[in-house]
């Protein structure tokens, strides 16, 4: 069992690194084949829902994607920010709330991230009270400097809004 994990492995970071190198339909090809002889390899999914978002713009495959990888590894924290980004631009907010809260709870997940995503998904809602609330939590689990500068200016931009509005 240990062998085969570890073949799906190197298999996905050789696909991986075909991505990174700008080899795209390589690394979607290498991807494919890993779901071919491992359909519940949620990894592999994780990259193909980020390929169908970013490079190929088919929100759809990117949404099948992403649920599969949820679905077959749950613990796996880059499928909560690649799937909270993706919800947060198709402005399904119900769906990215329920994925936010479950992503909180996983071990090893980046607090300051995701609570950067609640403060968008607030900020995009109108409730800019609660969008500050969290842009504070993001300054206050994150420790990069130009992190904490961006989420000031979010907090700015919020109550200038309010202002407005």
């Amino acid at each position: 069992m240990d062998q085969e994990y570890f073949e799906l492995e190197e298999k996905f970071q050789k696909a991986d690194r075909l991505i990174n190198e700008g080899k795209i339909s390589e690394g979607a090809s290498a991807l494919q084949e890993i779901l071919e002889d491992a359909p519940d390899f949620g990894k592999a999914h994780n990259h193909l829902g980020w390929l169908y978002e970013t490079k190929f713009k088919n929100y759809a495959k990117a949404e099948e994607h992403y649920r599969l990888s949820l679905k077959f590894t749950p613990t796996y924290p880059a499928i909560y920010y690649n799937y909270a980004y993706l919800l947060s631009a198709l402005r399904k907010f119900d769906e990215l709330e329920a994925l936010l809260n479950a992503a909180i709870k996983v071990p090893g997940i980046n607090y300051a991230t995701i609570y950067n995503e609640y403060g968008i998904m607030r900020e995009l809602q109108g409730n800019f009270t609660d969008a500050i609330y969290y842009y504070k939590l993001y300054i206050q689990n994150n420790f990069d400097n130009k992190g904490i500068d961006t989420a000031t200016e979010s907090i700015k931009r919020c109550e200038r809004k309010m202002e407005i509005l």
